[in-house]
């Protein structure tokens, strides 16, 4: 790839970074992407009629989606080939009773921590609101996505004055006392609960009465960039898990029909929070969605298993390059770093899903790609965190080699990566889907 493609791509990267600020803006863009390269959209609750060649895509709970590519070769011998990754990431989650007004005329709004976010990069940061609603309307119950891309909330430090013998110790937070985001000053005219529901109605155009409920999502208002004195560096929010799911849909679209056909690219929900929801990968979709394909194209119970058992999977994360200032953090040996390439995660407790037959796999769609691959193991006296590859390996009993490009700042409202890895990795995720990896 070109510096040209180079640069086409991050911009697209970003774009997509930039307006997917929830799991469910994720998935109606990836929807929205798909369409344009012709897959065709599915219902769950509709019949399925799949036909060879067909590209289709089929989204669960409006965060979650799966999309595959029919071909016309034997299925239950050359198996699914799967990309797996997640579409949600840290962040501040709006409860009910959603404001609090204090006796000295703040407006916070109050809010329960999603995931693991890094609570001091939230502090000092305009923040907006984005997620979903449900509404009725002529007696049914709707989805109205929303995002009010503005400036709306602030998180306000504590001046150093006020905290002096902390300081130098660096800042602790409280996660039920200190993480309240200022949204206004009160208005003598306005009810405590209508604050938030008044702002969806006047930036939204929903009208209160017909809100039933919202999953609402604060995120940072700032976009991300290029930077670097070369601009070859990413700085974005959600580049966990978001640059995998667009190397992802890329490499689907872009990878050549030939080959093997029958690829499958999924992106589950609540990874950031262990997975155990309908559309989370600890549970049932993906071997739902495999099994319905294997059935509507004629296979028998037997071809159906031995569909599953020729197949392979990879758990697509972001991984922890080495910190320029932290570099003690890591292993001695194993130590990636930013544009070396994408990671291969181990981990001997199998928070990772990867064996030695999985890691070759990927190595050998690197190099048919003419990539460099990197690998990643945790110090010992440090556990790092899981991704869905475990979920999808126990679920599905298929092969999965866990990875990821290597970003820094992790779980930071900021995160920070290098462009070629994303372009890196959505090249060894075309050479793995199109089958120029011998997997025996």
């Amino acid at each position: 790839m070109d510096k040209i493609q180079q640069q086409k791509f991050s911009e697209d990267l970003l774009q997509y970074l930039n307006e997917s600020p929830t799991a469910y803006h994720a998935v109606e863009n990836a929807a929205a992407f798909l369409r344009a390269n012709n897959f065709q959209e599915l219902k769950e609750t509709d019949e399925w009629s799949l036909q060879k060649s067909g590209k289709y895509f089929v989204t669960k709970n409006q965060s979650g989606i799966i999309a595959f590519t029919v071909g016309d070769g034997d299925l239950s011998s050359e198996g699914f080939r799967i990309i797996g990754a997640h579409t949600d990431s840290p962040s501040f989650k709006i409860k009910p009773g959603p404001c609090t007004v204090t006796p000295d005329g703040y407006v916070k709004v109050n809010v329960e921590i999603y995931g693991g976010p890094i609570l001091s990069t939230w502090f000092d940061r305009p923040l907006a609101v984005a997620g979903r609603v449900i509404v009725k309307e002529n007696n049914e119950l709707k989805t109205r996505l929303i995002k009010i891309d503005k400036p709306v909330f602030m998180l306000p430090n504590l001046c150093v004055h006020f905290q002096r013998d902390e300081k130098d110790k660096g800042l602790s937070y409280n996660k039920q006392k200190d993480i309240f985001p200022l949204l206004c000053m009160r208005e003598d005219d306005v009810e405590k609960g209508d604050y938030l529901l008044n702002l969806i109605q006047t930036e939204a155009g929903i009208e209160k009465a017909d809100i039933l409920d919202y999953e609402l999502y604060l995120y940072e208002y700032q976009k991300g960039i290029l930077t670097g004195k070369d601009e070859e560096f990413v700085s974005a929010s959600r580049i966990d898990d978001l640059a995998m799911v667009y190397a992802g849909l890329a490499a689907l679209v872009e990878s050549a029909d030939s080959g093997h056909p029958y690829k499958v690219f999924a992106a589950f929900d609540n990874e950031e929070v262990g997975s155990a929801t309908a559309q989370g990968a600890h549970s049932g979709l993906l071997m739902h969605t495999l099994d319905r394909i294997c059935k509507n194209l004629g296979l028998t119970d037997d071809a159906c298993f031995r569909a599953i058992a020729n197949s392979t999977s990879i758990s697509a994360d972001t991984a922890h390059a080495v910190h320029p200032n932290y570099s003690d953090k890591h292993d001695p040996e194993n130590r990636p770093v930013l544009g070396g390439g994408p990671v291969i995660k181990y981990s001997a407790s199998q928070r990772y899903a990867t064996t030695a037959f999985s890691a070759a796999y990927f190595m050998e769609a690197c190099e048919q790609a003419g990539v460099p691959c990197q690998k990643y193991v945790n110090r010992n006296d440090i556990v790092g965190g899981s991704t869905i590859g475990p979920a999808l390996s126990s679920r599905t009993t298929i092969p999965t080699v866990d990875m990821g490009i290597p970003i820094l700042a992790m779980h930071s409202i900021r995160e920070f990566g290098a462009v070629t890895d994303n372009v890196y990795t959505k090249m060894a995720f075309q050479a793995y889907w199109e089958q120029k990896v011998n997997i025996g």
